[in-house]
């Protein structure tokens, strides 16, 4: 038998002996010439079983009033745990939020960083793309033909490009390595060249890099220097060197033994 058994079978013992006492009291009490009235005695034995009756609802209601405090004490235990936890976890939240916060604002200030850095790059490559097409007017039309896929990409001014800033960039790198490859070699190149007659001749024309260039006809009466301008690239007759220049685009084709010869310089 249990403890807990224990405590009900002494309790049930105790409202037993209390009981007995309580029915010898009130029979001890009873009005003198009425222990052989037997109606007497019936509603006496009538209100002991009610007052009986009384005590052990009364006993049950306290057992089970205790009880009940003790399941709402458990209820209250398990609600306050719950409390405790879901306050756990709001501090946690709320620490994330706040290191949430902190990224956010760490972000935008990199964000406002990464857009003036931005600004600046892009005015610097809109002065660069300015630069680039005012050399690109200065330029020979061989290396104008060779770029244009690339120069025709340059924004004009007139409307937004489809670019993006990495893209404009590498554009402008690609025009200015290939201006840099043909301005560091002497370039031959068949033209034909309008004449002030109307006249159409075929000319070898001769660059050395994009600062000067010549063209002779192949029976040395047709010659022209050519020079970079403000204005573009230029072209000026120069018949009386024509012999020099076929001189030299000779020496180039391997037709003549290298030698010393001099042609005009025209500088603008």
């Amino acid at each position: 038998m249990t403890l807990k058994q224990n405590h009900k079978s002494k309790t049930g013992f105790l409202f037993l002996l209390t009981s007995l006492f309580s029915v010898g009291f009130l029979i001890s009490h009873l009005p003198a010439g009425t222990e052989n009235d037997g109606k007497s005695i019936e509603n006496t034995r009538t209100m002991i079983e009610k007052w009986v009756e009384n005590q052990r609802i009364i006993s049950k209601e306290k057992r089970d009033l205790k009880l009940a405090k003790e399941m709402l004490h458990e209820r209250t235990d398990l609600v306050q745990r719950e409390i405790d936890s879901l306050r756990g976890k709001i501090g946690v939240a709320e620490e994330s939020i706040a290191v949430a916060d902190k990224n956010r604002a760490e972000m935008l200030q990199e964000n406002e960083k990464l857009k003036a850095a931005s600004t600046s790059l892009v005015n610097t490559l809109e002065a660069l793309e300015g630069r680039t097409q005012q050399l690109i007017k200065r330029l020979p039309e061989p290396i104008r033909e060779r770029i244009k896929p690339l120069s025709q990409r340059l924004p004009d001014g007139t409307q937004e490009t489809r670019l993006s800033v990495s893209e404009r960039f590498q554009n402008v790198v690609g025009i200015l390595n290939e201006v840099d490859k043909f301005n560091r070699n002497i370039t031959l190149n068949t033209e034909v060249r309008t004449m002030k007659d109307g006249r159409s001749v075929e000319v070898t024309a001769l660059y050395i890099g994009i600062g000067q260039g010549y063209y002779a006809s192949a029976d040395g009466t047709i010659a022209g220097l050519g020079f970079s301008s403000d204005s573009g690239w230029e072209w000026q007759a120069a018949d009386g060197v024509a012999a020099q220049i076929n001189d030299v685009i000779a020496v180039l084709n391997n037709e003549k033994a290298a030698s010393f010869i001099q042609v005009p310089v025209v500088v603008k």
